[in-house]
């Protein structure tokens, strides 16, 4: 069975109502990113930090999986399918996904601010000053801010040397590390990748669809059960 890796971004989420940075109408228009989203950040003004991720929580849980989500689900059908994302939403694994490797962290989860690896799900609650672990140390998001290290991204390396065909859906490869992923394809990899603007990627096996997410995910589901 052939093995697909996808990357997936904000793009594919966007179609769920799940609003993005990068878009006109984006939240680094309201936020100083580096004030909710940056380790300095989270020092400097933690009460604002959580009270943007509470808000973000309440939004995902209000938000369902589209058709791309789906889509990506429905593979696992005829693929080994790893989904690398960068989007800290839950929407591909409630959407069927069973193997998801998140780059930059869960929105789910919290962690004590002094240590990386107690991770707690916490649904859809919300988590304020004062919520701490066993320890009585505060609980932060379960996110991957600038100034941080990528933890997953050994991992999600790995997924792409072992792909038969990456599928790059939903991100314009602006964003690093993640977008360094393509690097490691083998050589010979065919990749896909969905969105709506034109982007050059300087690779042999390179196709672009450019679709939204759900129109895209339709096409490709087409070209690989063909």
């Amino acid at each position: 069975m052939k093995r697909i890796v996808i990357l997936s971004g904000a793009g594919v989420s966007a179609e769920s109502g799940i609003r993005t940075f990068r878009d006109s109408d984006g939240l680094w228009e309201e936020y100083n990113v580096m004030e909710v989203a940056s380790i300095d950040g989270w020092y400097k003004d933690s009460k604002t930090v959580l009270e943007f991720y509470n808000a973000r929580r309440n939004q995902i849980k209000a938000a369902q999986p589209n058709n791309a989500h789906k889509i990506i689900a429905e593979l696992e059908k005829h693929f080994e399918v790893s989904v690398i994302t960068q989007n800290i939403d839950n929407l591909h694994e409630r959407a069927g996904s069973s193997n998801v490797i998140h780059l930059h962290g869960e929105i789910t989860k919290v962690r004590p601010e002094n240590d990386e690896n107690t991770i707690i799900d916490i649904g859809y609650d919300d988590v304020n000053i004062g919520d701490t672990d066993k320890n009585g140390i505060q609980l932060r998001p379960h996110i991957v801010w600038f100034g941080e290290a990528v933890p997953m991204m050994d991992k999600a390396i790995e997924e792409v040397k072992k792909g038969d065909i990456l599928l790059i859906i939903g991100t314009s490869l602006n964003v690093y590390p993640a977008a360094g992923l393509v690097n490691y394809v083998k050589n010979g990899t065919p990749i896909y990748l969905i969105d709506p603007n034109p982007i050059r990627l300087n690779y042999k096996y390179f196709t672009q669809i450019q679709e939204q997410a759900s129109s895209g995910m339709e096409k490709i589901r087409e070209l690989l059960l063909k």
